[in-house]
């Protein structure tokens, strides 16, 4: 029993790792998967294509090696996309993506019933679209026989990571994790539990809810998966930040990761002391080895490595995205030239579901390249905002921040995100630091090394560090601010 699975099941594709007890990579395979725009602002995904995804990497993966000697599976997921599923495993609507917005008129209304504040001091989040929550109350309203069959139990909700254990297992396991968990809108992260004033003002039965329970537990086994023998234990699951986090070897106060996936996430690990930001953090909890509680801050970005895909697929600007490097550098530069990528709102700090897209400072001279080089300027600007929010913070140690994620691959990303944040950042040597956070729990779990030693198996890439002087910083920081403005005052007639 030499070997660990581990299941990313991100948020435009699947991908399935094989590591050995020295976290080498062994194996691995990757499949992408639609993604279903159904009205303006709407976001899906079919959970069947994503199922069948992972079947298919799974086999892919274990196809060199002997799947016996498999020791435990680690599944980390997107978090926040909602799936209402019946008991035989087939979903009864498309998933709703953590980036859907059409739940943006309940968290409203919520708002104005004074109840964000309970929200908050509960679950550490803010009353956004962006979370389970409110995306499950949308969907029981789509048929008036879902609340009923949901009460009864038969009607099921999971974040991906519980969907997937539910199928892996052959349905005997319907259970999430506390990281997952603390997502939804609807778990107490002081309490660890599923919170029944929350379940009751969203109306949302108890019934449908999977167990929660550590990061780093006997979540099942599997049964009846094509590739795999059964009998294999899931012994992690984890949101996909959190697992970033572990991945880079976030162990401990004051360590700070960034991911540039499909958005950018950065967390702060504060260890047993929850802290309440007051300007859009989110209050979180993180993986811990032991069950005992383990806290997180988090800033969200809704369009990070996004930017570049929309970039290649929507406007046609690139053919590839490592070719937006190369195009960045060659750019003139021109100043007051932004593109904010408010295509699904805007995340922390702002919190602003109704800001809009927007590209300003356009000049006659302005080519495909200026446009590509403001999309990479648009993604760590938005991560400055962030990190200015975490400064807020004096007791807690900061550390030198470890970047990962496909998007950090781009050094003028990352030689540009250093200038902003004036600060040295530290590429992971494997910047798909997810697959390694789950490995690293599972491996844990099945006694196959120390977590506290994994540093040890773990290298980096290199850092960059700022180079750029505090005046010219300032100015773009100042323009930015304005082409922020520009995109959350822009509210367009809708109907």
């Amino acid at each position: 029993m030499d070997y660990l699975l581990s299941i990313d099941a991100g948020t435009t594709s699947v991908r399935a790792v094989v590591y050995d007890f020295a976290l080498n990579v062994k194996a691995s395979a990757q499949k992408e998967f639609r993604q279903i725009y159904p009205s303006p602002g709407f976001v899906e995904h079919d959970t069947g294509e994503i199922y069948a995804a992972v079947l298919h990497v799974i086999r892919q993966a274990a196809a060199s090696l002997d799947a016996k000697r498999i020791a435990g599976i680690g599944i980390t997921n997107q978090r926040e996309t909602t799936v209402l599923f019946q008991k035989d495993g087939r979903a009864v609507h498309n998933a709703v993506v953590w980036q859907c917005r059409r739940s943006a008129d309940i968290c409203r209304q919520l708002r104005e019933r004074g109840l964000e504040k309970i929200f908050s001091e509960k679950t550490g989040l803010v009353l956004d679209a962006y979370f389970s929550g409110t995306k499950i109350r949308w969907l029981l309203d789509q048929d008036p026989q879902w609340q009923a069959t949901a009460k009864k139990g038969c009607l099921l909700f999971g974040t991906m990571d519980a969907y997937l254990a539910f199928r892996l297992t052959g349905g005997r396991s319907h259970v999430t994790d506390f990281t997952n968990a603390s997502r939804t809108l609807l778990f107490n992260i002081h309490e660890k539990r599923w919170d029944g004033e929350l379940l009751e003002i969203l109306g949302i039965p108890p019934a449908m809810l999977p167990r929660a329970m550590p990061s780093a537990s006997d979540f099942g086994v599997t049964h009846g998966v094509d590739g795999l023998p059964d009998g294999i234990p899931i012994l992690s699951l984890i949101g996909d930040q959190q697992a970033a986090l572990t991945g880079n070897l976030g162990f401990k106060a004051g360590d700070v990761k960034i991911t540039y996936g499909t958005g950018c996430f950065m967390l702060m690990n504060t260890g047993v002391k929850p802290y309440a930001s007051p300007s859009g953090l989110l209050t979180t909890l993180s993986a811990s080895f032991d069950g005992s509680p383990l806290y997180c801050l988090e800033g969200s970005v809704f369009m990070g490595g996004a930017v570049v895909q929309w970039l290649r697929d929507g406007i046609k600007l690139l053919k590839s995205a490592p070719d937006s490097e190369a195009m960045a550098l060659e750019a003139r530069d021109i100043p007051g030239l932004f593109l904010v990528p408010a295509f699904t709102g805007l995340g922390c700090p702002y919190w602003d579901m109704e800001a809009s897209g927007t590209l300003v400072g356009l000049r006659r001279e302005t080519t495909e390249k200026e446009i590509v080089k403001a999309g990479l300027h648009g993604i760590a600007l938005q991560v400055h905002d962030v990190y200015r929010e975490f400064r807020k913070f004096p007791d807690i140690p900061k550390r030198t921040i470890r970047v990962d994620g496909g998007a950090s691959r781009n050094n003028y990303l990352m030689q540009f995100q250093a200038d902003m944040l004036d600060a040295e950042l530290e590429r992971a040597l494997n910047v798909e630091s997810t697959a390694l956070g789950a490995a690293i729990l599972a491996g844990s779990r099945a006694g196959a090394f120390d977590y506290q030693k994994a540093g040890g198996l773990v290298g980096k890439d290199r850092s960059f560090l700022p180079r750029l002087d505090a005046p010219s910083r300032e100015r773009i920081l100042s323009n930015w601010e304005k082409a922020v403005q520009a995109a959350r005052s822009y509210k367009p007639q809708r109907r």
